[in-house]
C-alpha cells in the first residue's frame, strides 16, 4: 500500500520495485488499508529486511488480511507479504531486498496503530 505508485532501480535479476496498481485501484487498496488500520492495527514496526504490522485477531481482520496482502502480492511482487493468526493477534511481515526495504520502510506511515495490544 502506498499513497502514490512507487517505481525505483531494482538489483540485477530481481523484479522492479514498482507498484502496477492503476490510480483508482491504488486509492481503493488504500482505503482498505486505512480502514483495517483503524479498526484493529496496534503495531507498525520497520525490519531488517522491511516491515512488521499487528492487528488485533478480531472477526474479518485475518481474512480481510489475506485479501489486501494478495492484491499487494500482485501489484508488487518484488515484496514477500505473509500473514500468520494467532488467538490474539494476526501479523503481516513484508519482506523484500535491495531498494525494496526502504520502500517497504516508506510505506504504512501514514497510519498509525490505533488499538493497544492486549
Amino acid at each position: 500500500m502506498a499513497t502514490h505508485p512507487i517505481t525505483t532501480e531494482h538489483d540485477a535479476g530481481t523484479a522492479p520495485v514498482a507498484c502496477a496498481l492503476s490510480s483508482a485501484d491504488l486509492a481503493a487498496q488504500t482505503s482498505r488499508w486505512e480502514q483495517l488500520a483503524a479498526r484493529a492495527m496496534t503495531e507498525r514496526t520497520e525490519t531488517a529486511d522491511g516491515l512488521r504490522l499487528c492487528f488485533q485477531a478480531e472477526p474479518g481482520v485475518e481474512d480481510e488480511l489475506h485479501t489486501l496482502a494478495g492484491v499487494e502480492t500482485q501489484c508488487c511482487p518484488w515484496a514477500t507479504w505473509t500473514v500468520r493468526g494467532t488467538a490474539r493477534e494476526v501479523v503481516l511481515e513484508v519482506h523484500s531486498t535491495g531498494a525494496g526495504i526502504a520502500t517497504l520502510h516508506s510505506m504504512f506511515t501514514e497510519v498509525e496503530p490505533t488499538r493497544a495490544p492486549h
